[in-house]
């Protein structure tokens, strides 16, 4: 692709991410592997993968500033394309409780989300021990019942698209009902925004697959492992990338 444009996917030391750069890379992007907060803000896009849990995610984030760099890089929607992945949707959202230590101090939190802390940060709301994640949609991220199906969900499953994925770039030349595929324990519960949620799935609860707002998208499933359905949304990303670069 001329000019490709320079597309950050984020490490935060937690597996190999070769296989989302390697998906990048063939729907023309030049990916740049990167655990260095300016090399976020100086790129044209960032991908946030899924790896880990949500608390050792956002608390290396954290400490090594690629919270900040993400935050200041998307804008609110308005800045560079970003694409979370997985755990990389979930980190988007205001809380989780996946991996918090119940020895890490808490602290006081001004309503349930957490509103004003840090990423990050762990604290006690309805309760359950929470930690703070970027905060950029609303929601919270819980496990996936194991009442009648097996957890974690692993495989092909079909997105459905509400009105929003209809009309969003992400899902350009995606149908209705398309499978891709999955591999997690936890998703965003039913406190989404629904104006952010372009996509869901039924397995075990509904679950939003996709989302957006803005220039911000994530996919619960893994693109970089859905064969040609999952190629078209990695083009449809780095397309959005080169347009804004």
């Amino acid at each position: 692709m001329a000019n490709a444009p320079t597309i950050a996917v984020i490490d935060y030391h937690k597996g190999n991410l070769s296989s989302v750069a390697r998906g990048l890379a063939r729907a023309g992007a030049t990916a740049l592997v990167t655990d260095d907060p300016a090399q976020m803000r100086a790129a044209d896009g960032l991908v946030l993968p899924g790896v880990g849990s949500f608390y050792d995610a956002i608390a290396f984030m954290h400490e090594t500033g690629q919270d900040a760099a993400v935050l200041d890089a998307v804008r609110g929607g308005d800045g560079v394309p970003f694409l979370g992945i997985c755990l990389g949707l979930q980190l988007l959202f205001e809380r989780g409780d996946e991996g918090v230590p119940q020895d890490a101090p808490a602290v006081e939190a001004s309503d349930p989300y957490g509103a004003g802390l840090a990423p990050g940060t762990v604290f006690c709301a309805e309760g359950k021990r929470w930690v703070r994640g970027l905060g950029v949609l609303h929601g919270s991220c819980t496990v996936l019942p194991a009442r009648r199906l097996k957890v974690p969900h692993v495989g092909w499953d079909q997105v459905h698209l509400t009105p929003a994925g209809r009309a969003c770039l992400l899902l350009a030349g995606v149908a209705e009902g398309t499978n891709v595929y999955f591999t997690h324990s936890y998703a965003v519960d039913t406190d989404a925004e629904a104006a952010t949620i372009a996509a869901v799935t039924h397995y075990a609860r509904n679950f939003p697959s996709v989302v957006q707002q803005g220039n911000i998208f994530g996919c619960q499933f893994h693109p970089e492992k859905s064969s040609a359905h999952g190629h078209q949304i990695l083009a449809n990303f780095v397309s959005l990338a080169q347009a804004l670069a």
